[in-house]
């Protein structure tokens, strides 16, 4: 008869299986979701903390690189973006030059305006303001990472706070 035949689900058919015998999926605990988004605001904040170190670290290893060979000119400054500043200079051998990547420590900077700069002779892409050195990049790195760790901190405590409750 056909009423007492029985009837496979349309997955069942598809697949030739029966879900009789199907578990249903494990969900993670709540707590053991948010320990992982804790530990992922850490791993986060010490990598964005390498990330702000490592800009540090370069600027003085370009300060270390110019004063190991370094030129002297004035530059013209030829325009200012938010991504970089650029200037035009003469090279001691005559050369007129353009550093693709701008000059470093442009801060207060005008089109038009004339500064002296500092470059490496070997390199004159190289290039940073006379006078002005990696200590400026400390200040805005490191402010940087207090309001970044004063917020990834507290978020960290509530995750791991909430877990506990």
């Amino acid at each position: 008869m056909a009423g007492d035949a029985v009837t496979q689900d349309a997955a069942d058919s598809v697949t030739g299986s029966d879900t009789d015998g199907d578990q249903s999926v494990v969900q993670p605990s709540p707590g053991r979701v948010r320990r992982r988004v804790a530990r992922g605001v850490l791993i986060t904040g010490l990598l964005l903390s390498v990330m702000g170190l490592s800009i540090i670290g370069a600027c003085f290893i370009n300060d270390r690189t110019i004063v190991e060979s370094r030129g002297q000119a004035v530059a013209e400054v030829v325009d200012t973006s938010l991504t970089r500043t650029v200037v035009r200079f003469n090279t001691e051998d005559g050369r007129v030059y353009i550093p693709p990547n701008g000059v470093i420590y442009p801060t207060d900077l005008q089109a038009g305006q004339l500064v002296r700069v500092e470059y490496d002779s070997r390199n004159p892409d190289l290039v940073r303001v006379a006078g002005r050195t990696a200590v400026i990049s400390l200040l805005p790195v490191l402010s940087a990472l207090a309001v970044l760790w004063a917020v990834l901190l507290p978020t960290y405590w509530l995750l791991r706070r909430s877990d506990r409750d």
